[in-house]
């Protein structure tokens, strides 16, 4: 079974971003994105969202483009396109990695065969799902680079996860973790971190064995938290928390944009790949699920460990010319900025202590999509 990659001629940027329908009132979820989407289809034809796995949720999602900046602007003509429609049917738009109180019995899936199907095969686990991630799709340029890149972005998890966790709360509780979303994810039999291959025929191999076996049948593809789009001859990162506003977004595409270049660079300068051993991958997965901007995570084989905030503040100073490169600078220095205000996670566990209140919190979240802007 070949796996194609249309690679890319250059180190392009695309971006989807899931967001979701809130009730005013109750605060909670509102099965209602296919009505929202039908009205703003009509005026604006030119703009792309989709229906997600929830019939709560839209997704957003850019054309291909050079830089955070372009892919940020266009994600917001999209949320100025919505906000009309959404308030006129009084709802608000709401993103975070998880809603601390939904019921995920009350909330529908959407009208999607292949859903129902993934429903189906994994029953309490896959009907758990209220989660909300971005995902980052980086052109490579042959596929051969692809697994390299893969495994070196996966030194990289904890960073991402740390800066966009958002999803402290659940079933109305604070669950202790910064990404809950992390945790819940993990548990579909095709999702999680990737396996570490060596090159593209092991890739290949997997896949052909995935596809024997039936599993593709019922999923369509692997859910890993990064993987390789060969339709779009992208490696496509899914490790962030849905942000709460675009201001942060713009931050965690810089990033991710910016690291995948950085280790494409390194394969041209014939240096070697930095890797971790996958015990420590996963454990760094879940220190930064856990302990979000707080996570002591480790960064190399060696096992030498280092504050998560202290390291990201180096990759910034090494990530400096790409971003001048690349005209992001602005949107890479929000990595400072979520570091002093805190993350999204810090913000509604604060609101969460301080009041005892969820509907706080989601009221406070629902605030920042308008406010923090980019």
């Amino acid at each position: 079974m070949t796996q194609p990659f249309n690679a890319s001629a250059n180190p392009t940027v695309g971006v989807e971003w899931e967001i979701a329908l809130i009730d005013p009132q109750t605060r909670d979820l509102v099965p209602r994105a296919g009505e929202v989407l039908s009205e703003v289809a009509t005026t604006h034809p030119d703009l792309h969202f989709e229906r997600e796995f929830l019939a709560n949720t839209i997704e957003l999602v850019t054309p291909v483009c050079h830089n955070a900046g372009e892919a940020t602007a266009y994600l917001e003509t999209c949320i100025d396109a919505l906000r009309p429609v959404v308030e006129e049917k009084g709802l608000r738009l709401w993103a975070s990695g998880s809603h601390p109180f939904s019921d995920f019995r009350t909330q529908p899936v959407s009208e999607k065969g292949h859903y129902k199907e993934i429903i189906e095969r994994t029953q309490y686990w896959g009907n758990q799902m209220l989660i909300w991630g971005i995902h980052v799709h980086v052109g490579v340029s042959d596929k051969d680079r692809v697994w390299p890149i893969i495994n070196a972005m996966l030194t990289m998890y904890p960073h991402l996860l740390a800066l966009s966790a958002s999803s402290p709360g659940w079933d109305g509780i604070d669950t202790g973790y910064a990404s809950n979303r992390t945790m819940l994810y993990q548990q579909l039999p095709t999702a999680g971190l990737p396996y570490q291959f060596d090159n593209w025929q092991q890739w290949e191999s997997y896949m052909r064995d995935q596809d024997i076996s039936g599993v593709i049948n019922h999923t369509g593809s692997m859910h890993f938290d990064i993987r390789p789009a060969g339709k779009w001859g992208t490696i496509e990162v899914r490790v962030s928390d849905a942000t709460s506003n675009l201001r942060e977004l713009s931050a965690i595409v810089a990033l991710t944009h910016l690291l995948v270049v950085y280790f494409d660079r390194m394969i041209d300068a014939g240096e070697p790949l930095p890797t971790l051993q996958d015990w420590h991958v996963a454990e760094n997965k879940w220190r930064a699920a856990r302990y979000g901007l707080e996570a002591i995570v480790i960064t190399s084989r060696a096992t030498d460990e280092r504050l998560v905030t202290e390291d990201l503040k180096d990759w910034l100073d090494k990530l400096a010319p790409l971003a001048a490169e690349f005209g992001c600078e602005k949107e890479l220095a929000r990595v400072n900025e979520i570091i002093a205000r805190g993350a999204g996670y810090q913000r509604q566990r604060s609101i969460y202590r301080e009041t005892g209140s969820w509907e706080d919190a989601v009221d406070a979240t629902c605030q920042e999509m308008d406010e923090l802007l980019p």
